[in-house]
């Protein structure tokens, strides 16, 4: 069976009954349908006084076309946590129709280990996205309507840094000229969308910890500067208040059930190639108040949405975790050791890619918190294979457990489940971000350069380096850096597999996300609009006379 045939024969219970198991009261929720709900903010100052559980993050080798099931190991061990008789819930983010309907596909995990209703939560879900979307683009229709109108505040055409967004993968939109037409239609100038996961709005929505705060945070947002190189902000337009009533329910985080009916939040969705990779502050942290363990992930690799997840989110959030999963799989350890067929045993190509593995874990193993590598099981994978794995992570002095949620939920999960309660108990810890706030910008980025990715040093475009200058000149000195650099690898270049050596990062570009609080730091080219394949997946869905979709993973 498909995943979605899976998620359509569950018996899903009634969010009411969710609820319920979390001992949510019906002024706690809104009910939006059957299987959907938006907890109500006032939950956070209900629960202040009552202690949070355990936090533990899900992470990942570098992902390959074979795909390695960050998400599906996450529903699977937040459901064998439940089958040990312990309070668990997850904590995930929201998936993006750029690449439901391109490539990668959804969010909601895979096989047995699902959130549910899964077509709903890939698809337009409770309108989050939609209310991100609206809101970053008031912001840009009023940054070009306050132009036309006599532009007071002296907006520097060529120094508008505010593009606009929508949520799908569109390449045409990358570079566009706007206010054709004749004056009516506007001033004339090149602008370009990015994709609304790596709205500005989207990052500081997910960084926010109250709606008064997302406010504040809101009207911080520097947009342009003017023709002295004064950065202007949304508080300058005048428009701080309404950008945030639009965002008034997309701040609240979303009730959900995996298959096996246990509740997760799903809330926020920045892409961590992009943006820094995290669910919302809000949802983790009540997560934290309604379970004693609360399983949470971040995007793509260690490299990327976990150095985020630590350098990023917790220090924000002042979030301390428990432990972190690191997520592996055969079929991406013999793609990172040069196998070209990843369903056939090839002990040789597993044994080079675990020079990946090992560098994702002792990258994480810098922040003092127990590490355990979950090996995602796949049908292909040889007994050979397995023992293989299994010893290297022994002579690494790692724990590791094999997993099988896909195919047995949390029953599949149980050994993992076990290894991540005992590393918390038998570990004395204290998680350390890798870097002080207080080093300069340039430090902060060559500090994960070489100590995340092993790099040999950094280099800089000279507009990068003048836009440092003037970042820290302005007083943005103290903000972490949120590295945005291709997936593909470890480095910056996505030719380069397995654990490359002797090589720089190059940053193209600097951005200031004043909002969200972080500098951007744009490496190798990358950039915030993605395009669809050749054949993009959206061929592969339909929906039939009775609105049953197929197709859908």
């Amino acid at each position: 069976m498909t995943d979605i045939e899976i998620a359509q024969s569950a018996k899903l219970l009634k969010i009411h009954e969710i609820a319920k198991k979390l001992n949510l009261t019906d002024d706690d929720y809104e009910v939006y349908g059957k299987y959907k709900a938006k907890l109500d903010l006032s939950l956070l100052k209900k629960l202040d006084t009552k202690k949070d559980g355990k936090l533990i993050l899900v992470t990942a080798i570098t992902p390959t076309p074979a795909g390695e099931g960050k998400s599906t190991v996450t529903v699977g061990l937040t459901q064998a946590l439940n089958k040990l008789g312990k309070n668990s819930m997850a904590a995930l983010r929201e998936p993006s129709l750029g690449p439901v309907f391109g490539m990668k596909g959804g969010a909601t995990g895979g096989g047995y280990s699902q959130v549910v209703p899964m077509e709903d939560i890939n698809l337009h879900f409770t309108g989050d996205f939609h209310a991100i979307g609206v809101a970053h683009n008031l912001i840009s229709a009023s940054i070009d309507n306050h132009i036309t109108q006599g532009n007071l505040l002296n907006i520097d055409n060529t120094k508008i840094t505010w593009k606009r967004v929508v949520d799908m993968n569109d390449r045409a939109l990358r570079n566009i000229v706007i206010g054709l037409g004749g004056k009516v239609n506007g001033v004339p100038r090149e602008d370009s969308f990015q994709i609304t996961v790596a709205s500005e709005i989207m990052a500081t929505l997910c960084l926010s910890n109250s709606l008064l705060d997302l406010k504040t945070k809101i009207g911080q947002i520097v947009f342009a500067y003017d023709y002295s190189g004064k950065p202007l902000t949304v508080n300058d337009l005048k428009i701080t208040g309404a950008v945030t009533a639009l965002l008034k329910d997309a701040i609240k985080p979303n009730l959900v059930q995996t298959l096996e009916n246990t509740p997760v939040l799903i809330h926020g969705g920045p892409f961590a190639n992009i943006a820094h990779g995290c669910n919302s502050l809000i949802a983790t942290k009540l997560a934290l108040k309604l379970s004693d363990y609360t399983i949470t992930e971040a995007g793509f690799a260690a490299d990327l949405g976990a150095e985020k997840f630590l350098d990023i989110k917790c220090p924000k959030g002042n979030l301390n975790p428990n432990a972190i999963v690191i997520v592996a799989t055969i079929r991406a350890l013999k793609h990172h050791g040069g196998a070209k067929i990843l369903n056939e045993e090839n002990l040789i190509a597993l044994e080079k890619g675990f020079a990946n593995l090992d560098k994702h874990v002792e990258n994480m193993k810098k922040y003092n918190l127990p590490v355990i590598i979950a090996i995602n099981k796949f049908s292909s994978d040889t007994e050979n294979e397995i023992a293989l794995l299994e010893n290297h992570c022994k002579i690494i002095n790692t724990p590791v457990a094999l997993c099988d949620v896909w195919a047995k939920g949390g029953n599949g999960g149980i050994e993992l489940a076990q290894l991540v309660l005992d590393s918390i108990d038998s570990h004395s810890y204290h998680f350390k971000p890798l870097y002080d706030l207080s080093i300069s910008l340039e430090d902060k980025i060559k500090t994960i350069a070489t100590e995340i990715y092993g790099a040999d040093g950094v280099s800089y475009s000279p507009k990068a380096k003048k836009a440092l200058k003037q970042l820290e000149e302005l007083g943005y000195k103290d903000f972490p850096i949120c590295m945005s650099k291709t997936q593909k690898s470890i480095s910056d270049n996505p030719l380069l597999l397995g654990c490359p050596k002797d090589f720089i990062i190059n940053i193209d570009e600097i951005k200031l996300a004043a909002g969200a609080g972080f500098i951007i730091a744009m490496a190798g080219g990358i950039i915030d609009m993605p395009g669809l394949p050749k054949i993009p997946a959206a061929e592969n869905i339909d929906i039939d006379e009775n609105g049953k979709i197929s197709g859908l993973f």
